[in-house]
């Protein structure tokens, strides 16, 4: 005879628990983590900036219901969009994640932390806005800083250790998790309505990873981001109004997470909630590629200049082997036709042949125009992905993180390249010092797209000295933007 189903609330889960007395609890002192988050904030509106030029993405932006209009609204950066705050929080992070070059966090589970950026600056644009119009002080630029900090931490310290793409689940759950408990502290939940808020992000129903993998590769990869930090901005707003939460979300046995999407494995963690992620965090700095191709693409792009000096090209190639790690091989090793940009910038064989013959890759590269060259998938069939254990090992080890590809091209005429090997991006902590030039460039590059020259300098002033920008009130610095 079964027993008795107990009735009895149980205690909110230690991982919201913990989740949510570091958003409210924990000093961040860490003057790397502030600037790291400064050079982030930049390099993702950038992006974003750059993401205006296609119409794929623009068709999805505005209000939902066009002519809509919001009293001191939230403005999406390089348009005249004023929206709320959760169609706001959509517009900025489909924006900054469409052409897939703002940062990334590679562990257990691969993301983008800066993806949270779409309701956290969202948020404290609107409610800079509201406390102004009510004669009260306004969210500072250091604000945004700080909220970018915690959301880069939760995703990427949860990231360290579980994998959710093994259990088909996609990464922006993460995103929506994140930006949930943060929004919820600016909006001034109370502990237990935070706790209520992050509840309701993971009973969430959660997004799978098919539109990230053949056959169904596309382009809701693109806006996946902007759809889950705009939900977290959503469930925070309902978890303000007092609505309940579900406080063993994760260990309900039969109907919580872990049982129902994680095969009845609870989280685990490696270390606690700090500024670890946002001091670690990788950018994409050179190419807008998935990150596991980043120091391939590097690695191709000498070769294409050595083809170059010996005399040769790209047609002279018989085939190319890609020493790489397993990660890289699980997502973005792909034959076959390539049906659209979203499907081509997750193949390496794509992301290692065009600058092979082009001695370039940019966002355009990945357009149907490009992709039209016969002598790109030829190029494909010859690039063949092995793993070295070693450099799976490096990709996990917290000392290193590297992201190793290695390239050795043989010749038709039976030449052997030296292998160029490339163990770190250009955009990772250990070539700080050699990327955060490129990175301002990069940001001067997408402000360049849309604005004029008083306006680009009007936001440099202000974007590249730490101190002006963070005593800077949010909404004031948001009007830089407007177009």
């Amino acid at each position: 005879m079964s027993s008795a189903i107990s009735n009895v609330r149980p205690a909110p889960d230690q991982v919201l628990v913990d989740i949510v007395d570091y958003v409210l609890k924990t000093e961040i002192d860490s003057p790397l983590a502030y600037q790291t988050a400064r050079n982030c904030l930049i390099d993702t509106l950038g992006c974003g900036l750059e993401a205006l030029e296609y119409p794929a993405c623009t068709k999805l932006l505005g209000p939902i219901v066009p002519g809509t209009i919001v009293s001191h609204g939230a403005k999406v950066p390089g348009t005249p969009f004023q929206l709320d705050p959760v169609q706001a929080a959509f517009n900025i992070g489909a924006m900054i994640r469409w052409l897939d070059f703002n940062d990334t966090w590679l562990a257990a589970e691969w993301g983008h932390p800066s993806d949270n950026l779409g309701g956290i600056l969202a948020v404290a644009d609107w409610l800079s806005r509201n406390a102004v119009a009510a004669g009260k002080a306004p969210l500072t630029m250091r604000d945004v800083l700080t909220a970018m900090i915690q959301a880069h931490e939760i995703q990427g310290v949860i990231a360290l250790e579980n994998s959710f793409n093994k259990v088909g689940l996609d990464h922006v759950v993460l995103v929506k998790v994140a930006t949930t408990a943060v929004v919820a502290r600016m909006l001034g939940l109370s502990r237990d309505e935070i706790i209520n808020a992050v509840s309701l992000a993971w009973v969430d129903g959660q997004s799978l990873r098919t539109y990230r993998h053949a056959p169904n590769t596309g382009s809701r990869k693109s806006w996946a981001a902007g759809d889950a930090t705009s939900r977290g901005v959503r469930l925070a707003l309902i978890a303000k109004t007092g609505e309940m939460g579900y406080p063993s979300v994760l260990s309900a046995k039969t109907w919580g997470f872990y049982d129902v999407l994680f095969k009845g494995q609870p989280f685990k963690f490696q270390r606690p909630y700090g500024s670890y992620v946002m001091e670690n965090v990788l950018f994409k700095i050179s190419f807008p590629a998935e990150f596991h191709s980043q120091t391939a693409v590097e690695a191709a792009m000498t070769l294409h200049q050595q083809l170059r000096a010996a005399g040769k090209s790209a047609e002279d190639i018989e085939r190319i082997v890609i020493r790489t790690h397993e990660a890289c091989i699980r997502i973005i090793d792909k034959k076959g036709p390539l049906n659209n940009p979203a499907d081509r910038d997750h193949c390496i064989q794509y992301m290692v042949a065009v600058p092979l013959l082009f001695g370039r890759l940019t966002a355009a590269d990945y357009e149907d125009a490009v992709a039209a060259d016969p002598r790109i998938d030829a190029l494909r069939d010859k690039i063949t992905c092995v793993e070295d254990p070693q450099y799976t090992r490096d990709y996990h080890d917290p000392e290193k993180r590297s992201i190793a590809n290695a390239l050795t091209v043989t010749l038709k005429d039976g030449m052997v390249l030296p292998e160029v090997a490339v163990e770190y991006p250009i955009g990772h902590k250990r070539r700080r010092a050699e990327g955060i030039p490129l990175l301002e460039a990069k940001f001067r590059t997408n402000l360049a797209r849309r604005f004029a020259s008083k306006q680009q300098n009007a936001i440099l002033d202000v974007s590249l000295d730490q101190n002006l920008l963070e005593s800077m009130p949010v909404h004031d610095y948001v009007d830089l933007y407007v177009i």
